[in-house]
């Protein structure tokens, strides 16, 4: 009986692990993140988002021109302030694209940095076999060539040089893709400078109007408008006052503004009181804030008698409405008609004045717009109300408008009809209360700001413009040369008699054939006229003493 043996059993397989679904889906959406194209794509979504930025008044900047909008646009500006676009940098949105677009590119740019510093460290590669399939390619006769020769005609021009044997391997432009990577950390930096500035920077915005009793001291209260980092806080600001002392403005004969200057009396804690003066595009620069002057007006200064004889002045700054200055603003009185036996005020006998500034007042009605931003004929046109101002209610309301409400429940009415007041003119009301137009005093719209992060966005951008140069001017191309054998005629194996690997060539005397190759890395019009510059130079070098010197300092270099 035959015994049979049992064919042999392969092993069992062990089960094909199925991938985490989570897992694949985390690893391919960082993938789409970190890839270029996404944060080409982010770059432009974020210039995108920056328009209405450019585009819309911003609260951050100038809250007034913001009220202005609303007051002209009552139905968009509700619809536009629920979206964020007069608070543009600060929104969601914006931030969601401005952190997706850090990622994107910390992503792209370590995988890139790791392989170009590989790059730097590794060596050129060898010569190809084929010399003659290169998109340059020649050959030529050397005196007494040897590769040491042609590595010290390569490194004088600044190239990487790899000499083995009878080949010479040669690459340059590597400025291109460290440019590159140069833009985009210079780009990242920029950004980390906009998020310092945003977590650990503040600003407010104040009108300043001009003396003494009118000062500013830097506290949030005293801000018009003001915005902290979340990593600021009120104790943090710098202690200082400033103090307007003079204004000076010029215009073109169009009404356009030339030249604004303003001086102010500066007090900073710990320091001497001192003297300043700034303009436009030159901030007043204190310990941990800057002063910018965003634009200037005037404030009418308005006396009110009342029935009982008691007056009080006030300058009152209007808004400009137009680049020829004209303003509107208003002149309240609340406490005007206190019955000086009894101290009693009566609510209803409030007194305002709304108001519009004419610095040059035309000649002839109608005085709705001033002809030039300069004082040549000032006028104020005044239109008087009497009555409850709604200021007793505790509800907040505008300092340079009216409460329509009142006006409307009819607990504010208006007193007889307008009146143009030229200056030193004086207005008797219907109950024998006086209104008079004593002049103007200027004032300056500021915007104090401190941002910890300017210093670093502008060494970014100034390293980026650098990095963009390398990028753009840069081109990486690789030379070989090869010192062929004495005797060989030339030419690729089979079509000339070169060998495949060609023995090192003959140290005798007399001249040897160099083959050439030239390969640009990127699109590059002018590397064949450098390639043949290059070949030039190798083929009309010295004489066999000049040659032993390269030589030497080629070894020496190595």
């Amino acid at each position: 009986m035959t015994a049979v043996d049992d064919p042999v059993q392969a092993p069992p397989q062990p089960p094909r692990r199925r991938p985490n679904p989570l897992l694949a889906l985390l690893r391919n959406s960082w993938r789409q993140l970190t890839s270029m194209r996404t944060a080409l794509i982010l770059l432009f979504l974020l210039a995108v988002a920056a328009i209405p930025g450019s585009v819309l008044p911003q609260r951050g900047v100038n809250p007034e021109d913001v009220n202005g909008y609303f007051r002209e646009n009552p139905e968009l500006a509700p619809v536009l302030d629920r979206i964020g676009a007069f608070e543009v940098f600060g929104s969601v949105w914006f931030s969601a694209i401005y952190l997706l677009l850090f990622t994107s590119l910390v992503g792209c740019i370590v995988p890139r940095l790791r392989d170009h510093v590989r790059a730097l460290r590794a060596v050129p590669p060898a010569a190809p076999k084929r010399m003659d399939r290169l998109p340059q390619h020649a050959l030529l006769t050397v005196p007494d060539a040897d590769a040491a020769t042609i590595a010290a005609v390569l490194r004088g021009r600044r190239w990487r040089v790899r000499v083995s044997g009878n080949e010479v391997s040669a690459e340059k432009g590597y400025l291109k893709e460290t440019g590159n990577l140069l833009f985009h950390f210079s780009l990242i930096a920029v950004l980390v400078g906009v998020a310092l500035g945003s977590w650990y920077g503040w600003h407010g915005n104040r009108l300043l109007v001009a003396g003494a009793e009118n000062a500013f001291c830097n506290n949030r209260q005293q801000f018009s408008e003001a915005r902290l980092g979340p990593q600021v806080d009120e104790a943090d600001l710098p202690r200082f006052c400033l103090t307007l002392t003079d204004f000076q403005a010029r215009f073109l004969p169009s009404g356009q503004p030339e030249y604004y200057n303003a001086k102010v009396d500066v007090e900073e804690f710990g320091r001497a009181a001192r003297s300043a003066e700034f303009s436009v595009n030159s901030p007043l620069r204190l310990d941990g804030a800057n002063v910018y002057l965003l634009g200037h007006g005037y404030a009418p200064i308005i006396r009110y008698t009342d029935r009982f004889g008691q007056s009080q002045t006030a300058p009152v700054p209007f808004l400009t409405k137009d680049g020829m200055l004209t303003s509107e603003g208003i002149a309240a009185f609340p406490d005007a008609n206190v019955d000086p036996a009894t101290g009693e005020r009566k609510p209803d006998l409030q007194v305002a004045f709304e108001g519009l500034y004419l610095p040059t007042a035309p000649d002839a009605p109608p005085f709705t717009r001033s002809e030039h931003p300069d004082e040549r004929n000032p006028a104020v046109l005044l239109i008087a109300y009497r009555g409850n101002l709604g200021l007793d209610a505790g509800i907040p309301g505008s300092v340079y408008e009216l409460d329509q409400r009142q006006v409307r429940n009819g607990q504010l009415k208006q007193v007889g009809e307008g009146k143009l007041l030229k200056l030193g003119e004086k207005w008797t009301l219907d109950d024998g209360t006086t209104v008079e137009f004593l002049g103007t005093e200027p004032y300056i719209t500021l915007s104090v700001r401190y941002d910890p992060g300017s210093t670093m966005m502008l060494v970014s951008c100034a390293v980026l413009l650098i990095g963009l140069m390398g990028s753009l001017f840069g081109r990486r191309r690789r030379v070989w040369f090869r010192v062929l054998p004495a005797g060989t005629t030339g030419g690729p194996s089979g079509a000339g008699g070169l060998p495949a690997d060609p023995p090192a060539a003959s140290t005798t005397g007399g001249s040897s054939l160099v083959e050439a190759g030239g390969l640009p890395r990127t699109e590059y019009p002018g590397f064949a006229a450098e390639f043949a510059e290059l070949v030039t130079e190798v083929e009309g070098r010295q004489g066999p003493g000049d040659a032993g010197d390269r030589a030497e300092e080629a070894e020496g270099a190595d």
